[in-house]
């Protein structure tokens, strides 16, 4: 194999290794969450904010596993009452995926997609939920639609960003993001997986200062600071990322997320295969 062939090759199977690592460390380990949300690029599912082109928001992120299912029952009793309820059905799909039923959260979102077809905060939702179950063109299909050219929604660019990344369309995701920073400077969320979008790709160094500047950036929370501790195990700086989790969890959450992150990175000589950044001598 040409010196050319092997660095491809390297290159994917360290994209897969760092893909792996950001999204299920995050699912399992460090964000402490069931589910990862895809239009936030390997991070927990943000909460909904009320605006007009955002989920209405019921805090669903404070609350835990126990109150997640009480609200989805509730939600579901409003939601078989009436279907077409706009506002009952964005909630009840919101928790949904928040519980990890994405399959029904889609099912929810497409029926009311039909019914509200031309309403922006019902196809960003819709995208939202379809990119929950992997059907990213789809998804993009949906959001984009949600979108105005005239006046574009930074969530949205965001959110188009975050499942490109996840599509492998890496330079097409961060020309997203680095129009929403135009719209919306310095937001967290948007330096938030523009990081993660450098983890994908393994550019750790990059990455980190990405997170540094989303930790302190606008609207900063737990979630983008948990990402920062990722990022930093990543480099193999644990006793720092243990610091900088324990800051958001438990300390017993904290060594545990990190244990989790030394694992992930000792198999298969993966920690080897994240330090080496050389190219092979043909």
């Amino acid at each position: 194999m040409t010196s050319a062939g092997i660095i491809q090759r390297r290159a994917r199977s360290h994209r897969r290794f760092i893909f792996s690592v950001a999204l299920v460390a995050l699912a399992a380990g460090i964000s402490g969450c069931t589910t990862t949300d895809k239009t936030t690029t390997g991070s927990i599912a943000p909460a909904a904010n009320g605006t007009t082109d955002s989920l209405p928001s019921g805090n669903f992120d404070q609350m835990n596993q126990e109150q997640l299912m009480q609200a989805s029952a509730s939600l579901g009793k409003r939601y078989e009452a009436n279907p077409k309820d706009r506002t009952g059905a964005l909630n009840f799909a919101t928790v949904l995926r928040m519980t990890g039923r994405s399959d029904q959260a889609l099912a929810v979102m497409r029926s009311l997609a039909i019914a509200y077809p031309k309403d922006r905060q019902v196809l960003a939702a819709y995208g939202k939920a379809l990119a929950s179950t992997g059907e990213f063109d789809a998804a993009l299909d949906a959001l984009r639609r949600a979108q105005t050219p005239e006046y574009p929604d930074w969530k949205l660019l965001s959110a188009e960003g975050a499942i490109l990344d996840q599509m492998g369309k890496t330079g097409e995701a961060r020309d997203l993001y680095k129009q929403a920073l135009v719209i919306n400077p310095n937001e967290a969320s948007i330096l938030s997986n523009m990081g993660m979008s450098y983890v994908l790709s393994g550019e750790l160094a990059t990455a980190e200062q990405y997170m540094r500047q989303a930790v302190s950036g606008k609207g900063s929370d737990s979630r983008v600071r948990q990402n920062l501790a990722l990022v930093v195990g990543l480099q193999g700086r644990f006793d720092e990322a243990e610091n900088i989790a324990k800051q958001e969890l438990s300390p017993q959450q904290a060594q545990t997320n990190v244990r989790y992150l030394r694992s992930m990175l000792s198999q298969q000589n993966s920690w080897s295969m994240l330090k080496d950044k050389k190219q092979p001598k043909s």
